[in-house]
């Protein structure tokens, strides 16, 4: 974060004296990868806090707003530098390729090694994947902004650089668009992505003993931690704890729900919850 935040600064001041929106649009993208890093830190420490008075599940859902927060900082970045790009066009102003080829460069370096910080984590923490893939992409940005930079140096076209800003805003509102659906999903507490209902309720309905499955639940309690409760109909009577014990753990491994509550019914008719349609 404190390598991203001086490269920012740095590449945002040289892109206004090189007269390079493409830069100035680099450093954007970097400065919201950085705030994003930073909410995702707080949202992070939050979400190890202990459950205690009003939060019985703690802070974990801080990580979803942070993740909603991120978003919105990304359509703000973007708005700031489609209108100043969409102005070069109209009104072209001279551009120092050499800046651009040598600031982009120093910011492949950066970013690139960035990446490879959260290269080890990325297959176990979707927070840690995000982080590298959007380090890796701005790795690519860079580049781009290195190609842009050298194809003024040789053929003087100054439309290149404005060109070269609006692909990058392009890129940035593509990245925006699934972070902005996937934290609307998880704050709206849909099933999270990769887990699939209808497997979890075919699972639950085939252990031993159950008849029916009704007032299925899942949910994300932050943006790696899953919850369910459902009701499962054993008309034999509760099983024991070591059968509730068992369908956990079956539904953390297979499925990455790491907080289960199951009730127990005997199917006397007594539960008002039988229908899936109330909640």
């Amino acid at each position: 974060m404190v390598l991203n935040s001086l490269f920012v600064g740095i590449e945002a001041a040289y892109g206004f004296i090189a007269g390079s929106m493409a830069l100035v649009a680099d450093a954007g993208h970097n400065l919201s990868d950085v705030l994003s890093l930073l909410l995702a830190w707080g949202a992070a420490t939050l979400a190890k806090k202990a459950p205690a008075g009003r939060y019985t599940y703690g802070f974990k859902s801080s990580t979803i707003l942070a993740a909603m927060a991120n978003a919105g900082l990304l359509l703000v970045a973007i708005g700031a530098i489609l209108i100043e790009t969409l102005r070069r066009f109209a009104v072209p102003a001279p551009t120092e390729g050499m800046t651009m080829v040598v600031i982009a460069g120093i910011g492949i370096a950066i970013n690139a090694a960035t990446a490879l910080l959260f290269m080890r984590g990325r297959k176990h923490d979707i927070n840690v994947r995000g982080a590298f893939l959007h380090m890796a992409a701005d790795a690519l940005v860079s580049a781009g902004v290195v190609v842009a930079g050298l194809l003024i140096l040789w053929t003087g076209a100054q439309w290149i650089d404005p060109l070269t800003s609006l692909i990058i805003v392009l890129v940035i509102a593509w990245g925006t668009w699934g972070l902005a659906k996937d934290s609307l999903k998880m704050g709206l507490n849909a099933v999270p992505d990769g887990i699939s209902e209808v497997e979890v309720r075919a699972f639950l309905a085939e252990r031993s003993g159950v008849a029916t499955v009704h007032d299925l639940h899942i949910w994300p309690m932050s943006t790696t931690e899953t919850a369910l409760t459902a009701h499962l109909v054993i008309p034999a009577g509760h099983p024991g704890d070591a059968f509730l014990n068992s369908i956990a753990r079956d539904l953390d491994h297979r499925f990455g729900i790491g907080h289960a509550t199951l009730q127990v019914e005997t199917g006397d008719g007594s539960c008002d919850l039988v229908s899936d349609d109330t909640v």
